[in-house]
């Protein structure tokens, strides 16, 4: 049998060479497919992964004249920007070696190392694609290469007078939260991007790639969104939003998980569904509400007009005062099909007159799923009652819990000697904000609690303007629980509700303090319990 290496030792070297040297090129162009195509290719230490693949072949369009508007949204530390900011303006040089590349981020520093580190890839793999640094060309913020290309680096806010730009590249162009939250820096950002940036770009080629984690809706993404729109809406920038737990509300996943799966990690492998979920639950559980929701989810919100103040929902975490449950129930805000989220709340009402919220299962979820996730915490939390709102359809509530209860006794979950909680139904005021208005008002009167941190009931409530035309989930089925548990509660709405830094105290029976100390965790369940 004849080897290839047989019949490379009947070929003159002429011939070896050219055969040599033209599967080297076909290698070369192979590896330029995309930006993270080559760093895998050049780079041993690159890991691909499936959110980074998806970036690529975005760069890559941008790269082959698709859309010049490119915003990529994620959590910190997923490789973003070694791919955008790193790898892509060195695909770019590869594929345009006469173009000009700006790269930007908040500080000098953060983006000289982006530079330098370009221009490493320029000097050990550059020859591959004829790509050499120019003569003289030693200033690392701001270098060239030989066919008339090159990159400049500089914070934003400076640095572009006088720099023709084919690729502008954008890396988390705000510091801190600081300053997202500070009007006069957002606006010098705004106005550097639309007076300074964009009369850079050449008319030839050219294209804006941003990446960040998002801080506040007015943040550099949510303003280009805002004035220019997504390209599905007709609009100038395609966005590749990746929040760290997929959620149904930003419409399909790109990555086309479903709702609830974790976004992979560069350091843990795609496979290992439980260590990614624990990743990124870990991440949750550590980070404040608005920080999970604007960094993590990238959905920034106001907190400015919301009923509840961050600092009440703080304030109102207790997890040590002794309370003894006097009536255990679950309420349900129904969704109205798979893509909603449903409301599935615990809690109780406390010997002190207080209710408790301790439990949140709310998720995206099919009325037969809801109504088993309120089963279970019913059946768990030893709860008598069911509250579902007399406005949805009690009927239809009642059948579905029914239904559920049986089921999961047929199944062994529940056993059959367990009686399935009432289900009653909450006369909540029309409207929404007519509805949430007094629990509101309960919460500045200490007479709600939480029995834990509960970050995205939190969110909610935090962020929710009275204008919205509808409201979560999970203020509805919170509200329903309140409204079931003090009907008092739902008497009559309060014109403002107003945001203290503290719960005022309720004159509880009891006497217990309304300062709030969470410093252990203890069961919410059982005889009197701290």
């Amino acid at each position: 049998m004849t080897t290839a290496v047989d019949e490379l030792e009947h070929l003159d070297d002429a011939e070896v060479y050219r055969q040599l040297e033209a599967a080297r090129r076909a290698m070369s162009a192979d590896l330029l497919r995309d930006p993270v195509t080559l760093a895998r290719g050049l780079d041993r230490t690159f890991r691909m992964r499936p959110h980074l693949k998806l970036i690529g072949e975005a760069l890559a369009e941008v790269g082959h004249g698709g859309p010049d508007r490119l915003l990529i949204l994620t959590p910190p530390q997923v490789g973003k920007s070694t791919t955008v900011a790193e790898w892509f303006p060195f695909w770019w040089l590869c594929t345009y070696p006469g173009d000009k590349v700006a790269v930007t981020s908040y500080g000098d520093d953060l983006a000289l190392r982006r530079g330098k580190r370009i221009r490493s890839y320029v000097e050990e793999y550059g020859e591959e694609w004829e790509l050499r640094l120019k003569g003289g060309s030693g200033a690392m913020q701001d270098w060239e290469v030989t066919k008339g290309g090159g990159v400049r680096s500089v914070s934003v806010g400076k640095g572009l007078t006088g720099f023709d730009v084919n690729l502008l590249i954008i890396d988390d162009p705000h510091k801190d939260r600081a300053d997202a939250e500070s009007e006069a820096a957002r606006r010098a950002l705004h106005d550097w991007y639309s007076s300074a940036a964009l009369t850079r770009l050449q008319p030839d080629r050219s294209a804006v790639v941003a990446i960040q984690t998002r801080w506040h809706p007015d943040d550099f993404a949510g303003r280009r969104i805002e004035e220019e729109g997504r390209v599905e809406d007709g609009g100038r920038w395609k966005v590749i939003h990746l929040p760290a737990v997929a959620d149904p509300k930003f419409g399909p996943d790109p990555l086309g998980r479903e709702a609830g799966e974790p976004l992979p990690h560069p350091k843990i492998p795609t496979r290992d569904v439980a260590r990614l979920r624990g990743w990124w639950a870990q991440k949750k559980a550590t980070s404040i509400v608005r920080d999970w929701h604007a960094l993590y989810q990238g959905d920034p919100q106001p907190g400015e007009g919301a009923l509840v103040s961050e600092e009440l929902l703080r304030l109102l975490r207790d997890t040590t005062t002794p309370v003894e449950p006097q009536k255990i129930a679950v309420s349900i805000d129904p969704s109205g099909g798979g893509r909603d989220t449903a409301g599935v709340i615990g809690g109780f009402l406390g010997d002190d007159g207080r209710v408790w919220i301790t439990d949140d299962v709310s998720a995206p979820m099919s009325s037969a799923e809801w109504s088993m996730a309120a089963c279970r915490l019913a059946y768990r939390t030893n709860a008598s009652i069911i509250y579902v709102e007399w406005n949805f359809g009690r009927d239809m509530c009642v059948l579905a819990v029914q239904t559920s209860w049986e089921k999961l006794q047929r199944e062994g979950e529940i056993p059959n000697h367990v009686l399935m909680p009432a289900v009653l139904p909450v006369r909540a005021k029309q409207g929404k904000l007519l509805r949430a208005e007094p629990i509101a008002q309960q919460m500045v009167q200490d007479k709600v609690r939480l029995r834990g941190v509960f970050t995205d009931l939190e969110r909610e409530w935090a962020t929710w303007q009275p204008t919205d035309p509808d409201s979560p989930g999970r203020i509805d089925a919170s509200c329903v629980l309140v409204y079931g548990l003090i009907p008092e509660a739902n008497a009559g709405a309060i014109v403002h509700a107003p945001l203290p830094q503290a719960p005022q105290p309720s004159g509880a029976r009891t006497g217990i303090p309304s300062s709030v100390q969470p410093n252990r965790p203890a069961s919410p369940y059982g005889r009197r319990i701290g």
